[in-house]
């Protein structure tokens, strides 16, 4: 698949970008559902940045059989497309909360630029990735280092994408990671880059910011995650 163009960047969408922390994976898959809900077509687009407790989630699609062993790891049947994944320490997730329709963007064209985003960001530190035909993902010599796993509703995103920075990969041997038998997966410290999750957010959110043509306005609001669960 040829490169994806960025966004035209004359004019930029404002986003607000929410750095939640470390947390467990329901209350923030339903916060991000509840702000889809509720949101207009004057509502700011938002990135939320989040590093999740060890969860397996299992997507529309799932299949139970792809779960081999799960053990002490809660699994989460959720809404978002694909099969099964792990998230856990160490793993970068990113939510865009985006209304594709206001920034003129389809849904094949925006899964190709969060695509697009995380191989650029890979290129900094001359790790060459690429896309893998009819698998969504980015992968590095055919290890995957970074799932998608999303849903629109009226127009607008939610779930998003993960991305493994420098985490323990143990649990991914216990399902068939995104429903393919001895996927193998990598992570961007075991390819030589950084094991700082600040420094591989940083350049991430640019490129996604550039591939969307979003100006980025970083809060340090919360949203209301108790009141989500």
């Amino acid at each position: 698949m040829d490169p994806v163009t960025p966004a035209p960047t004359t004019v930029r969408q404002p986003a607000l970008v929410r750095q939640l922390g470390r947390q467990s994976y329901v209350p923030v898959w339903k916060a991000m559902s509840a702000f889809t809900d509720a949101r207009n077509e004057a509502s700011s687009d938002e990135l939320w940045v989040v590093e999740h407790e060890s969860v397996f989630t299992l997507g529309q699609a799932g299949k139970p059989e792809h779960l081999l062993a799960p053990g002490d790891i809660p699994v989460v049947q959720v809404d978002r497309g694909g099969q099964v994944t792990y998230h856990g320490p160490g793993q970068l997730v990113v939510y865009p909360l985006l209304d594709l329709r206001r920034l003129g963007i389809g849904v094949r064209d925006y899964v190709c630029r969060i695509e697009q985003a995380i191989i650029d960001t890979l290129d900094v530190w001359n790790i060459q990735a690429q896309r893998q035909e009819g698998a969504p993902g980015v992968y590095v010599a055919g290890a995957k280092i970074a799932a998608l796993g999303i849903r629109v509703r009226r127009g607008c995103t939610f779930h998003g994408l993960s991305f493994n920075v420098a985490m323990d990969l143990e649990p991914f041997h216990r399902i068939n990671p995104c429903g393919y038998a001895g996927l193998q997966v990598t992570t961007v410290m075991d390819l030589g880059g950084p094991s700082s999750m600040a420094d591989v957010t940083a350049v991430l959110l640019e490129h996604l910011a550039r591939q969307f043509g979003l100006a980025l306005q970083p809060t340090a609001t919360l949203p209301d995650l108790a009141s989500a669960v």
